[in-house]
């Protein structure tokens, strides 16, 4: 059984992959430019995305701006 720190660690590598793989499918090649359009921390952001820890409350704030219900986001994330 995975210890504690591996389960989040690998879990937010997910996490970040897929929020970056969604983000570049809605046409937002440039995190940054993302983050400013949606009035989110272009610094916090990138950390979403290099899979550091992020709030249930902020998933939801990404989710809308990327106009994606959790549903959607977590579909297929087990295979990442």
């Amino acid at each position: 059984m995975e210890n504690h720190e591996t389960f989040k660690k690998e879990n937010l590598n997910k996490l970040s992959k897929r929020l970056k793989e969604i983000r570049i499918a809605k046409g937002y090649h440039n995190y940054e430019q993302f983050a400013f359009q949606h009035n989110i921390s272009r610094s916090q952001y990138g950390r979403y995305e290099n899979g550091q820890d992020i709030r249930f409350s902020s998933l939801c704030r990404v989710l809308k701006a990327l106009d994606i219900t959790l549903e959607e986001f977590f579909e297929g994330f087990e295979d990442k």
